[in-house]
C-alpha cells in the first residue's frame, strides 16, 4: 500500500489499523536539540481521543504515545522519531457482521476491489483511528512552530445548518476548549451540542465545519508551482477522514467579487502588509506574512444506527445497521486533527524555507 506518507524534508508515514496491537508512526526530518514535552503531546492526544464526552464515540483509549526512537535525555537526536500508540478496547465482535457485505459510504468496496482482502474490523487502514498518530507527529511540529511564534487555532463553525457566524477576529479562540463541541462562543456551541445529541438519538449522524486560522507565520513559506503552500494544505486536510471540502482565503466567495473589490491592497506599517486579506495569507503559493485562515467540510459520519439497503462482495441485496461504538458527529474530535495536519505542513515548509536562498 503506497501513500502512507507526507510531507518534504519534515516527513510522517503512520502504520497500524484500528483494531491490529497498535498504530505508530515515523517523523524523519525533525531537527536535533527539540525538547519533547512528553505532557503537552498528551493533552493534544487527549483532545482527540473517543470516550471523552457524550457526543463522540464511547470507545475508551488512553491514547498514550510510547516513543521507540530518535529522542536522548530529552530532546531529539536528529534521527528518525518512532512511536507506537496502543490499541486497548477494540471490540471486533462488532464488526462480524461486517465480513462480506459493503457498508454504505465506507472504504469496503473501494479496498476490495484494489486490494481482494480487506480487514472488516473498523475498516482497519481507512478507520480514523489512524488519525492519532498525526496529531502525535503534529504535536512534535507544534513545538518546532512554537519556537518561531507560529500559532494554529482550529474551531467548529459549523454543525449542519448552525452556523457561527462571527470573523475570526471577533472571536476569542481562547474558548475553543471551554466546551465538548469545540466552538469558542458558548450560545452557538450549546445549540449545536443540542443538534448533535437529537441526530444521536435518532440513530443518524451529521456534518459540519471546521476553521482554522494560522497566525504569526513568516512571509516566504511554500513552493511557487506544484507544492504551493495551500495546495499542500488542500491535500493535507483532504487526507483527514471524512472531509469534502476544502477552501482557503474567501474561498468559493470569492466567485461574487469583483477584481477591484477582491485585490488585497498593499501598505508599510514598519512592515510590508495588505489593508485586506481575501487571499488568506498566500499569494502566488507562498505565505504574505498575513494571517493564513480556511475552512474544511466534514460529511456525516457514513455508520448510522439505521437499517440500510446494500450489496455483499457476491453482488446479493442486503441490509445493514451499524452496531458498536461510532461517532454521531466527527467534528469535535478532528479539530485537533486539522491543527495537527496544518502543523506538519507548516513545519515541512518553515524547514524547506531555510534552505531556499543565501
Amino acid at each position: 500500500m503506497a501513500g502512507n506518507s507526507i510531507g518534504k524534508l519534515f516527513t510522517l508515514t503512520t502504520f497500524g489499523e484500528s483494531h491490529g496491537i497498535a498504530i505508530g508512526g515515523i517523523i524523519d526530518g525533525c531537527p536535533a536539540g527539540l525538547t519533547i514535552d512528553l505532557d503537552f503531546i498528551q493533552s493534544e492526544m487527549d483532545r482527540r481521543k473517543p470516550g471523552q464526552s457524550n457526543i463522540v464515540t464511547q470507545r475508551r483509549e488512553t491514547d498514550t504515545v510510547e516513543f521507540l526512537s530518535g529522542i536522548f535525555e530529552g530532546k531529539t537526536t536528529g534521527t528518525p522519531i518512532g512511536f507506537i500508540i496502543k490499541n486497548e478496547n477494540q471490540k471486533s465482535k462488532d464488526y462480524d457482521h461486517n465480513i462480506d457485505t459493503y457498508r454504505p459510504s465506507h472504504a469496503d468496496f473501494t479496498y476490495d476491489v484494489k486490494y481482494g482482502n480487506r480487514d472488516y474490523k473498523g475498516g482497519g487502514r481507512s478507520s480514523a483511528r489512524e488519525t492519532a498518530c498525526r496529531v502525535a507527529a503534529g504535536a512534535v511540529a507544534k513545538l518546532i512552530l512554537n519556537h518561531y511564534g507560529i500559532k494554529i487555532n482550529a474551531y467548529t463553525s459549523q454543525v449542519g445548518d448552525i452556523k457561527l457566524l462571527k470573523n475570526y477576529k471577533d472571536l476569542d479562540l481562547s474558548k475553543t476548549e471551554h466546551n465538548i463541541v469545540r466552538c469558542p462562543d458558548d450560545l452557538i456551541a450549546e445549540t449545536m451540542i443540542q443538534k448533535i445529541e437529537q441526530v444521536r438519538k435518532n440513530g443518524d449522524t451529521i456534518g459540519g465545519i471546521i476553521s482554522c486560522v494560522i497566525s504569526n507565520v513568516p512571509a516566504g513559506l511554500g513552493e511557487p508551482i506544484f507544492d504551493k503552500l495551500h495546495a499542500d494544505l488542500g491535500k493535507a486536510m483532504l487526507s483527514i477522514n471524512a472531509v469534502k471540502g476544502f477552501e482557503y482565503g474567501s474561498g468559493f466567495d470569492s466567485v461574487h467579487m469583483l477584481g477591484s473589490e477582491h485585490n488585497d491592497l498593499f501598505e508599510f506599517d514598519k512592515k510590508v502588509k495588505t489593508k485586506t486579506n481575501n487571499s488568506g495569507g498566500i499569494q502566488g503559493g507562498i505565505s504574505n506574512g498575513e494571517d493564513i485562515y480556511f475552512r474544511v467540510a466534514f460529511k456525516p459520519v457514513a455508520t448510522i444506527m439505521q437499517r440500510q439497503e446494500t450489496i455483499n462482495s457476491k453482488g446479493e441485496t442486503t441490509e445493514i445497521k451499524g452496531k458498536g461504538r461510532h461517532d454521531p458527529c466527527v467534528l469535535p474530535r478532528a479539530v485537533p486533527i486539522v491543527e495537527a495536519m496544518a502543523a506538519l505542513i507548516l513545519t515541512d515548509h518553515l524547514l524547506r524555507n531555510k534552505n531556499s536562498k543565501l
